[in-house]
């Protein structure tokens, strides 16, 4: 999914029907194929339209605050999202990407809030790859430099997908004696992660990581850009998956 929504599959795929043409230049088909490819990428690269068709998918959510606990023992949960493995020639260096930076600053938020010093796990394996470093330990990493104490933060690095987050999350949770927990990701995956996760039997309570490109100018959202493009890889990408959970059976709506 990530691929077809990039700079390489819009080159493919442009390239392809740029060949039917060549092949078959009378072809009324052929010349609708181009067409289509080049709006449709032009149309999923600027970031008003995802933007748009993720609405349905944080509807209902707001922004958490303390007092959407009880005072039932409480965790935070935050999931891993991607990161990188820089390879130097003695060292290697894990470093967030724009939606891990996100959560992670969200955690670190609820952290300072919460009225005790909760337990933090922060979960996340690692890619496919040689080397990698687990997102999990990379997440952890940035919330320390963020203030969080370290001997707080439990990690997780098995998982791969929202699902194991949650089966392996969950033993966890029981074992710190949390009845609760504030599940930290970004907002357009957020629905596909609490009912994953309570599907799991976790009592989970939402908290939304902000987008980090809402800064961005107005004028600037409606320009192709490949920020527009990838988001609209990660809404697809989450619709995919919530009917790919639910004919599961993963989740319960």
């Amino acid at each position: 999914m990530s691929y077809v929504f990039s700079v390489g599959g819009f080159a493919i795929l442009t390239s392809v029907t740029l060949l039917w043409n060549l092949a078959r230049p009378r072809s009324r088909a052929a010349r609708f194929s181009w067409i289509v490819v080049v709006a449709g990428y032009t149309a999923a690269s600027m970031r008003v339209v995802p933007w748009a068709l993720s609405r349905p998918l944080v509807a209902g959510f707001k922004p958490f605050a303390a007092a959407d606990l009880s005072s039932a023992p409480t965790a935070i949960v935050l999931l891993g999202a991607g990161t990188f493995t820089v390879h130097g020639r003695h060292q290697r260096l894990g470093v967030l990407d724009l939606s891990s930076a996100e959560r992670v600053l969200e955690a670190a938020h609820v952290f300072r809030v919460l009225p005790s010093p909760p337990w933090i796990i922060s979960s996340g394996g690692a890619a496919d790859g040689f080397n990698i470093e687990p997102s999990g330990i990379v997440m952890k990493e940035a919330l320390v430099r963020l203030g969080v104490p370290a001997d707080r933060i439990l990690v997780e690095t098995q998982s791969r997908t929202t699902r194991d987050e949650a089966i392996l999350v969950a033993p966890m949770l029981a074992s710190l004696g949390a009845r609760r927990a504030v599940l930290v990701t970004s907002d357009i995956h957020m629905r596909r992660a609490l009912a994953t996760f309570r599907a799991a039997g976790v009592d989970a309570v939402p908290a939304l990581a902000i987008d980090p490109l809402m800064v961005d100018s107005r004028p600037r959202s409606i320009l192709p850009t490949t920020e527009g493009l990838r988001f609209s890889g990660a809404v697809a990408h989450e619709y995919a998956g919530l009917i790919y959970y639910r004919a599961r059976g993963w989740i319960g709506f």
